[in-house]
């Protein structure tokens, strides 16, 4: 009965050498002289390892010859079995195992299952998003005449893309498309790592500035409503992380595809004055306000956080700023801060302090930093529920997602700059103090390496703004000389910097006698 059933079936003796097969096996394997052979001669999947050793089933996977196959390995001990219990003394199960057991490898047919569900999966559809990142720029460095000629070839590059992935295409504004495809042209679009962002990019007729795409697509959303919110939180991810790039988001994994080219500034300051409205709401709202930046603080995060503090103290709100380790970078600065009549003694507290006092009326800005393992106290996320971000970095698939305003601009010098725009459209007869206006101009100065890398017209605005304000350049520069034994440890280093296959410059800072090495290795 077993030799003629349908359903192939053998048994394997504990190293996995194939001791009997009945007919239907064979004829999987097509090889009738099978036996004593080791199962991976025909299943390099079935490994020794993957052998039950318990009397527990085993489920394996596998493909063999165009077929797919779900084996069960069932384990079948005797040990009463004295190897002479078989009636036919030609069998060859005759040679049972000193051991005293067998394995049962039993096979279902699941080809036509795994090919219906393929079919299911790839007929399924995506939702997505397209946004032109730069759409009334881009038209505004053109003639007038031509501006409907480029918004028609931008139009006809995106939608001839569409066609090729068999899309349903929408233009909900001047600027945003809504778009859904099938399933199985999302390999498609992968592997060419979605070239309509270089052909878009490639759009020239004149204009002065390249138009540059984002897109958000929703993956493997039970619902197609929550197909719709994936995408929004793609395009919105796409947007944080500056423009011209892809953005595919499933239920845990997030891809990323494009976002090569520089993002560019924006020269109007609308976002920055919607932002600061919606903040001092909040502000207002609220009892007390807690700042805090990443770990291992630097200058910017500090200086961020000072705008801030302002900010509370205009409207009258108790504010704390949560510093630990405070590194020779910051110590200048902070010294400035600590002891000074014109600041409370609870001015800076560290984690444990800050956990007592924050509550649910409690207003929490982070700033210079977006990923919530990285901020000084991330505990605080669950001790309140209104959360403000302001960063200059890109997003990443670790996102704060209590935040209920995140001004994240990836085109920013620094989050310094960012809020000192802020400081000039919050209102309320704000008046920075001396030390407060060097802190955020120290901020700018040192993430653009004194104003020599990614800095726009923005940030010299910004810049300008402080200095109106008391920022002295010469007394900054003071604060942020190097100790001479600082000096010297990052001479030695570079002196003794190894070159590796000709783009990789090698050292070992010495940290006995530096305060902070970590700041010394970075600087």
């Amino acid at each position: 009965l077993v030799k003629e059933m349908s359903l192939p079936y053998a048994i394997l003796d504990v190293d996995g050498s194939l001791q009997w097969g009945n007919d239907a096996f064979l004829e999987v394997v097509t090889e009738k002289k099978a036996v004593r052979k080791p199962i991976t001669a025909f299943f390099p999947d079935i490994t020794v390892d993957k052998l039950p050793e318990r009397e527990v089933d085993e489920n394996i996977h596998i493909s063999y010859n165009n077929q797919d196959y779900r084996v069960i390995l069932r384990k079948m001990v005797s040990p009463s079995f004295d190897g002479s219990g078989w009636r036919s003394d030609d069998s060859p199960l005759k040679a049972w195992s000193s051991r005293n057991a067998l394995i049962a490898l039993y096979m279902y047919d699941e080809t036509e299952i795994i090919s219906l569900l393929k079919v299911n999966k790839e007929q399924k559809l995506v939702s997505g998003l397209l946004y032109i990142d730069n759409y009334d720029e881009a038209l505004e460095t053109i003639d007038e005449v031509r501006r409907s000629l480029l918004t028609a070839l931008v139009d006809r590059k995106i939608n001839k893309y569409m066609q090729s992935i068999d899309a349903v295409i929408k233009k909900i504004e001047k600027d945003k498309y809504f778009f859904v495809f099938q399933q199985k042209y999302l390999p498609y679009v992968q592997s060419n790592k979605f070239s309509i962002l270089e052909e878009v990019r490639g759009v020239n007729i004149g204009n002065e500035m390249s138009v540059t795409i984002s897109i958000g697509i929703g993956v493997d959303a039970d619902t197609y409503v929550s197909g719709y919110e994936f995408a929004r939180a793609a395009i919105d991810l796409a947007l944080a992380r500056g423009g011209d790039q892809a953005v595919v988001k499933q239920k845990e994994k997030i891809a990323y595809y494009g976002g090569k080219s520089i993002q560019m500034e924006k020269n109007t300051r609308v976002k920055a004055r919607v932002k600061a409205h919606a903040f001092r709401e909040l502000v207002e709202n609220k009892d007390k306000i807690v700042i805090m930046g990443h770990k291992i603080g630097d200058v910017d995060s500090l200086g961020a956080a000072v705008g801030v503090y302002r900010i509370a103290k205009t409207f009258n709100k108790k504010a704390h700023i949560v510093i630990n380790e405070v590194t020779t970078s910051l110590r200048p600065m902070l010294n400035r801060f600590i002891g000074n009549p014109d600041y409370e003694e609870d001015m800076f507290l560290n984690n444990e302090q800050v956990k007592e006092i924050v509550d649910l009326n409690t207003l929490l800005v982070i700033v210079d930093v977006n990923r919530p393992s990285y901020t000084e106290c991330s505990e605080l996320l669950d001790y309140t529920k209104t959360v403000v971000i302001f960063d200059h970095h890109r997003q990443t698939n670790e996102a704060i997602d209590s935040a209920v305003l995140s001004y994240i601009e990836p085109y920013a010098s620094s989050t310094s700059e960012m809020i000192a725009e802020i400081l000039q459209y919050i209102g309320g007869n704000l008046k920075l103090k001396t030390v407060e206006a060097d802190a955020l101009y120290a901020g700018i100065m040192i993430d653009t390496n004194n104003f020599l890398t990614k800095t726009g017209v923005r940030t010299f605005e910004a810049a300008a703004f402080l200095r109106r304000n008391g920022a002295d350049v010469t007394r900054i520069r003071k604060l942020f000389r190097s100790e001479i034994i600082d000096y010297k440890t990052k001479a030695d280093a570079i002196i003794n910097t190894e070159i590796f296959r000709e783009g990789f410059a090698i050292s070992v800072c010495a940290s006995s006698e530096v305060g902070s090495p970590t700041i010394l290795g970075a600087q």
